[in-house]
């Protein structure tokens, strides 16, 4: 059991914080999602991340209809506990495009597409 209190991180007026999804054994930083107190509890609790869909005001578990599910290997928060990065084995895709990365495109020298769907 992880001895760790939610409500000890800094929430924004909408009870929410934004997370950074990085792969925990190659550094690639995979997406940004954004999560309450209880889904922090739930990802410790669970060990599958668990975020806040703002969109639908909603859990969703990373994976959970698209089998591109994140496995929990560290949370981490920063200095001024406010932002939160989630460590993970991810499986498959992280971006809702299918792609590994959410952050595919590049824009110093305009618009470039830095990969395509896996899928």
């Amino acid at each position: 059991m992880v001895n760790f209190d939610p409500a000890t991180l800094k929430f924004d007026d909408r009870g929410l914080l934004p997370v950074i999804a990085q792969q925990h054994d190659s550094g690639e930083v995979l997406m940004l999602a954004w999560m309450n107190a209880e889904a922090v509890a739930k990802t410790l609790e669970t060990g599958r991340v668990t975020y806040w869909s703002r969109s639908r005001a909603s859990f969703w578990v990373k994976g959970e209809t698209s089998g591109h599910t994140q496995k929990l290997v560290d949370m981490r928060i920063d200095c001024d506990r406010d932002c939160i990065l989630v460590l993970v084995d991810q499986e498959g895709p992280a971006c809702h495009t299918n792609r590994r990365s959410c952050f595919y495109t590049s824009v110093l020298e305009g618009e470039v597409e830095l990969s395509k769907p896996m899928v």
